[in-house]
């Protein structure tokens, strides 16, 4: 199986991403309250925090999208 290229995020992405907005953003194939739960056993991409907001850097997240995604055959 092979990685599926998430490049053309780079440009289409906000340089911070609300966690609110992913799922609309990746056209729902992530949740946001799966990534709520990914986030507290510490296995979602790194995180930023304003207040009680959370958020990930666009880079962040494409490298955490990357590394467990895979492309079925």
């Amino acid at each position: 199986m092979s990685t599926p290229d998430f490049s053309s995020l780079l440009n289409s992405l906000p340089a911070v991403v609300a966690r609110k907005q992913v799922p609309a953003l990746l056209g729902g194939l992530i949740s946001e309250g799966y990534l709520q739960n990914l986030d507290s056993e510490g296995k979602g991409p790194r995180k930023i925090k304003f207040g009680r907001r959370v958020g990930y850097t666009r880079e962040d997240l494409i490298a955490w999208l990357e590394a467990r995604s895979t492309v079925a055959a």
